[in-house]
């Protein structure tokens, strides 16, 4: 199974950002145009993009989708894109701005029939569940807020339901270039098999981080602030993809 490296772009008006630990007032303006971090990743063997509307996270709609039809248009980058999808308006916006996925989290949690209604439109190659986690616990609105369901059970309710992509985060270490969880991850991946297709985000720091995830059995990794602090280099992302 090849492993799929998936470098993030989290959105604040616009700007290319990092938070840490999902905390708004830590944010870090990395760049002031997105599209030319993108341009910069597909030159370097890079075909998928986690592109984060976090203004649209905490605002319940999607804000930056100009974002999508600029990296859409000037590149070919298969973009993944989240934050704020709560309607069926929001969804063919980002569909048609160039989104080939979408990954819903906190619509998952708050209104499942609208969520499952999608993944029944659109199939579980366009739906990806968002399982970003605190403690266990699933959080939403742009992790603003913690709800009562442990993310086994998340998982396991919407495996049985055709969900097959899921992207979990752990929290606490997102930002924080501590290492994923992963032993989070190798018991969500023993628990539910070949049924899921677990992609890791939160704390990468360095390759060996990513050698680690795909070992035991990830079938990707989002990246972001390993990339923007230079931890782990564009050059070494490439010579990665193609010794996978």
């Amino acid at each position: 199974m090849s492993f799929s490296i998936i470098p993030a772009i989290d959105l604040i008006e616009g700007k290319c950002v990092r938070l840490t630990q999902g905390d708004y007032t830590t944010k870090k303006v990395y760049h002031e145009d997105p599209l030319e971090i993108a341009k910069a990743f597909e030159a370097h063997g890079i075909v998928k993009l986690h592109l984060v509307d976090l203004d649209g996270a905490k605002a319940g709609k999607i804000i930056n989708y100009k974002v999508i039809e600029r990296i859409a248009a000037k590149t070919d980058l298969s973009i993944d894109f989240g934050g704020g999808l709560k309607s069926d308006k929001d969804l063919k916006i980002a569909f048609d701005s160039g989104a080939k996925q979408i990954t819903g989290g906190s619509i998952a949690v708050k209104n499942p029939i609208q969520f499952l209604s999608w993944l029944k439109q659109y199939g579980n190659e366009k739906i990806i569940l968002g399982a970003d986690a605190k403690n266990r616990k699933i959080a939403i609105s742009g992790w603003l807020e913690e709800s009562d369901l442990t993310i086994n059970t998340f998982i396991g309710d919407y495996l049985n339901k055709g969900i097959r992509q899921v992207i979990s985060t752990d929290i606490s270490v997102d930002g924080t270039l501590a290492g994923p969880s992963i032993d989070l991850y190798n018991e969500l991946i023993s628990e539910f098999g070949s049924n899921l297709l677990l992609i890791a985000s939160g704390g990468i720091k360095d390759l060996s981080d990513l050698d680690k995830l795909k070992k035991i059995g990830c079938s990707g990794a989002i990246l972001g602030k390993a990339i923007y602090e230079n931890r782990i280099t564009l050059k070494q992302l490439e010579k990665f993809i193609l010794n996978d």
